[in-house]
C-alpha cells in the first residue's frame, strides 16, 4: 500500500480510533480488521437485507451470520459480504447463527473480537492486505465446527446473487476455489485460499440444503455450504483465508508473501502498527478528549476507500474484465465513490498522501483505457452507473491544478477528460445496455445538443445540468494545462451552464423545458429534479464560479440572506433517507450541503460560517456507533471532519485553495516532505471561542479567510486566533 510517511513514531495515536463509530444509525461502516486501502476487509455480517446491510453490520444487531472477507465502507448501496466462515458448536445444523456478546465485543485498528455466547467461542480477526487471519478459542474443547459458507451474499433482496463457485480440496487443511457474483457489481469473481492450522478429521457438504457425498473438487451455481469437523484439542483453531481478483495462484502468492506463518498476535501488532504508522501522517493535539477521537476515527475511515485491486505479483482486473500486469509503481484501485468522494477526500489525499493520490487519478484513466469511459462509481472493476455527471474529471483537475501528475501522461488525461464528457454513441456498442455508459451517454447528448440537460429527460435534470457545468470546468481547467486552447475555450463556455437553470424570480435553481422556460408548478421543498435533495440543497452548487453566483443572487448582502433562508428553512414533507444531518434545510447527512456553510466566506459576515460549522462538527460527528450522520460514503464524511478540523476546506477542487472556516483542534501537524511540516496552531481555542478573530500565515496577517495549496506543501505556519465575539 501507498502510505505517507509520518510525522513521529513514538506516539499511539491508533488508540484514539474508535471503529463502532458509524455502525449505527445509517453511517454504514463496519467493525472488523483491515489494513489502509487494502483489498480484504474481514468483519462480522449481522444484516444481510435492505438498507442498513450495505457494510454487513449493524451495532445494534443481535446476530452474526457469519465472517466474511470483503465489505463496503459506509456505501448507500450493498454488495460484496464474500467468502464466508462461522465457528460454531453443539448441534450441526445447515446454517449455524451465532448470538454475540456485546459487552465482550471489541475493536481497534487491524483487529476485532467477540464472544459467540451460544456456541461459547472467541472469535479474533487480523489481517494483511490480501489475507484475513481468524482466530478460535472454543470452551467446548470435544465439538470443534466451523462452516464454510459459498452461498453467504448481502442484499439477496436487491438482487445480489450467485452465480457460480468451484470448491477443491488440495489437502486435509488446504482448499482453494472461486465464488461468483452478481450485484451492484454486475460481475464479481473471488478467488480464495484458505488454510486451516491442523487437518479437519471429517467434512460435511450440502449443495442446496441437501447433503451430497462429493468434499473434494465441486462447480457448481447451487449454495454450497460446508461444514469441517475438528478433533478434541484445547489449541485455537487458527484459519487464514487469501483472495485474489485474478485467479487461485494469485491467492496463493498473496498467502505466501503476506503470511507463510501462523503467528496471530505478531499480524495483530503488524497491522495496528501499519495503522499507527498510516494515522501519524498527522499529529494533532487537542484538550477535548472527544475531539481526538472522533479526528482520528474520521481520519481512520477516510483511508478505507479506494481499495488496491492487484496481487502481490502485480497482475490485476482491468475494467475490460482482462487481466493485467502492472508496469513500474502503478498499483491498480478500485472502490471509487466519485460523487461523494471527489469533494472533501481526494483532496485530502492530496495534502497527506500525494502518491495515493495521484496513483487514483492514474487508475481513473487507466479505466478509461480499458473500459472506454472514467467510471463514475467503479466497483471491484464494474462501472455500475451510479449517482450524476462524470466527477472523476474534478479528481484529474484537482491533481493537474497541484502537479500531481506525470507530464507525458497529459494528453491522454485530457483525452480520457473530453472523452469521458461527451455524447459516445460507440460505448454503446462496446457496452450494450451498461448502465454506466447509458446513462452518461444520454445525459450528454442534451447537454451537448441544447446546452441543458431538459426536465424530461432525466428525473434529476438541475442535478445534471449543474454538476456538469462544474465537471466541464474541470475538462477545460485539464486542457489549460496541456495548452489545448481550443478545448479550453470550448469548455468554459459550457461551465456557465448554470445561468440557465437560475430563476431570478425564485432564486432558485429550477427544471428547464427543452424549449428553455421553467416547468410549470415549482415547489423547492420538492425533489423532483434533484439528486437526493431539494432546490434549497442544489442551488448552491456552483463550486467553480462563486463570484459569478454571488451576482446572480444580487450581491454580497443578498447573497447572505439567500444562504440564511437555507438554514433557517425548516425541512417539511417527504424526503429520502439521505437527506439527514438537518440545519433548517442544510443537509449534512448528504454531500451537496458539504459546501455550503463555507459560501458564508464569500459574504460580510463569514462568522456565519464559523457558527454552523461549529454546529456541524459538535452535533453530527459523535463518539458513538450514531457518530456519523449520514451514509459514511467511502470516507467522504469523515473527509469533511478532518478538513474542517483542522480549520479549512477546498470548496472547489480543481482550484488549489482552501477556505477558512472553525478549527476544532489545538494544533495540528502534517508532513508535507522530507523534514518539512505544515503547521496550524489555533490560539485561545474552546467552545465557547468559535470565531475566527485573526489569521496568520508565516506571521504575516491575511487578508481574506484563504490560502492556497503551495502554503501547505511549502511547509508554512498558519495561526488562527480564536473569540467568543465575531468579526
Amino acid at each position: 500500500m501507498l502510505l505517507a510517511t509520518s510525522c513521529t513514531s513514538n506516539k499511539d495515536v491508533a488508540s484514539y480510533v474508535n471503529p463502532f463509530i458509524g455502525t449505527g444509525a445509517h453511517g454504514h461502516t463496519f467493525p472488523g480488521a483491515t489494513r489502509p486501502n487494502a483489498m480484504l476487509q474481514v468483519s462480522p455480517d449481522t444484516h444481510l437485507l435492505g438498507w442498513d446491510a450495505s457494510s454487513g453490520y449493524q451495532y445494534d444487531d443481535k446476530k452474526i451470520y457469519g465472517f466474511s472477507h470483503t465489505h463496503l465502507s459506509g456505501t448507500g448501496n450493498g454488495d460484496m459480504g464474500d467468502i464466508s466462515l462461522m465457528p460454531y458448536s453443539g448441534k450441526e445444523g445447515l446454517s449455524p447463527v451465532a448470538i454475540p456478546d456485546k459487552n465482550m465485543e471489541y475493536c481497534c485498528p487491524g483487529y476485532y473480537s467477540v464472544y459467540l455466547k451460544n456456541f461459547d467461542i472467541k472469535v479474533e480477526l487480523t489481517a494483511t492486505d490480501h489475507v484475513g487471519f481468524h482466530k478460535y478459542t472454543y470452551k467446548k474443547q470435544d465439538q470443534r465446527c466451523l462452516m464454510f459458507d459459498l452461498g453467504h451474499v448481502l442484499q439477496p433482496d436487491w438482487g445480489h446473487k450467485l452465480v457460480g463457485s468451484t470448491y477443491k480440496v488440495i489437502n486435509d487443511h488446504c482448499i482453494e476455489g472461486v465464488f461468483k457474483t452478481k450485484g451492484w457489481a454486475d460481475k464479481h469473481n473471488v478467488y480464495y485460499r484458505i488454510e486451516f492450522s491442523e487437518p479437519y478429521k471429517s467434512v460435511k457438504t450440502y449443495l442446496d440444503s441437501l447433503v451430497v457425498n462429493n468434499s473434494e473438487d465441486i462447480k457448481t451455481d447451487k449454495d454450497l455450504k460446508l461444514h469441517y469437523f475438528f478433533a478434541d484439542s484445547d489449541k485455537p483453531l487458527m484459519v487464514k483465508v487469501a483472495i485474489s481478483p485474478v485467479d487461485v495462484d494469485g491467492a496463493a502468492k498473496n498467502m505466501e508473501e503476506e503470511l507463510p506463518g501462523w503467528d496471530f498476535n505478531k499480524i495483530k501488532k503488524e497491522s495496528y502498527d501499519v495503522w499507527n504508522e498510516a494515522l501519524m501522517v498527522v499529529d494533532v493535539e487537542s484538550e477535548d478528549s472527544v475531539v481526538m477521537e472522533n479526528f482520528y476515527t474520521a481520519l481512520y475511515h477516510s483511508m478505507m476507500a479506494p481499495n488496491a485491486y492487484e496481487d502481490v505479483d502485480g497482475r490485476y482486473l482491468g475494467m475490460d474484465k482482462k487481466i493485467h500486469q502492472a508496469e513500474g509503481d502503478y498499483v491498480s484501485y478500485t472502490v471509487f465513490s466519485l460523487w461523494d468522494t471527489f469533494r472533501a477526500l481526494h483532496p485530502l489525499l492530496t495534502i497527506v498522501n500525494p502518491s495515493l493520490a495521484k496513483m487514483c487519478g492514474e487508475s481513473l484513466v487507466k479505466a478509461y483505457q480499458e473500459g472506454g469511459i472514467v467510471p463514475r462509481w467503479a466497483l471491484a472493476c464494474n462501472y455500475t452507473g451510479i449517482m450524476v455527471g462524470y466527477p472523476g474529471m474534478s479528481v484529474l483537475a484537482d491533481l493537474v491544478c497541484k502537479n500531481l501528475y506525470d507530464k507525458k501522461d497529459l494528453d491522454l488525461w485530457c483525452e480520457a477528460a473530453e472523452q469521458s464528457s461527451i455524447y459516445r454513441p460507440d460505448l454503446y456498442k462496446r457496452y450494450g445496455d451498461s448502465r454506466e455508459c447509458w446513462v452518461v451517454a444520454s445525459q450528454t447528448y442534451y447537454k451537448d445538443k441544447y446546452g441543458i440537460i431538459p426536465a424530461d429527460s432525466a428525473s434529476a435534470s438541475v442535478a445534471w445540468g449543474l454538476e456538469c457545468a462544474y465537471y466541464d470546468w474541470c475538462v477545460a481547467q485539464i486542457a489549460k494545462k496541456n495548452n489545448k486552447v481550443t478545448v479550453y475555450n470550448e469548455y468554459m463556455k459550457k461551465s456557465l451552464a448554470y445561468n440557465h437553470y437560475y430563476d431570478p424570480e425564485t432564486q432558485f435553481m429550477r427544471r428547464i423545458n427543452i424549449d428553455g422556460n421553467f416547468v410549470d408548478k415549482f415547489n423547492p421543498k420538492s425533489q423532483n429534479g434533484y439528486q437526493e435533495g431539494d432546490a434549497y440543497q442544489w442551488s448552491p452548487f456552483v463550486l467553480h464560479n462563486i463570484d459569478s453566483l454571488v451576482n446572480l443572487v444580487g450581491g454580497k448582502d443578498k447573497f447572505e440572506k439567500w444562504l440564511d433562508r437555507i438554514f433557517d428553512t425548516s425541512l417539511s414533507g417527504g424526503h429520502s433517507a439521505d437527506v439527514s444531518g438537518l440545519i433548517g434545510e442544510y443537509a449534512h447527512g448528504n454531500e451537496p450541503s458539504h459546501h455550503i456553510a463555507y459560501l458564508y466566506n464569500w459574504t460580510n459576515s463569514p462568522w456565519k460560517a464559523q457558527k454552523v460549522l461549529d454546529e456541524i462538527m459538535r452535533r453530527f460527528y459523535t463518539n458513538n456507533p450514531n457518530g456519523i450522520i449520514g451514509n459514511e460514503d467511502c470516507g467522504q464524511m469523515s473527509a469533511w471532519y478532518v478538513l474542517s478540523a483542522m480549520g479549512f476546506y477546498q470548496v472547489c477542487p480543481g482550484k488549489p485553495v482552501y477556505s477558512i472556516g472553525r478549527p476544532m483542534l489545538d494544533k495540528a501537524k502534517i508532513r508535507v516532505g522530507q523534514n518539512k511540516y505544515f503547521e496550524i496552531i489555533v490560539h485561545n481555542n474552546s467552545a465557547k471561542n468559535m470565531f475566527v478573530k485573526k489569521v496568520e500565515l508565516n506571521g504575516k496577517v491575511l487578508s481574506t479567510l484563504s490560502f492556497t495549496h503551495a502554503d501547505i506543501i511549502n511547509g508554512k505556519k498558519l495561526e488562527i486566533f480564536m473569540s467568543n465575539k465575531h468579526n
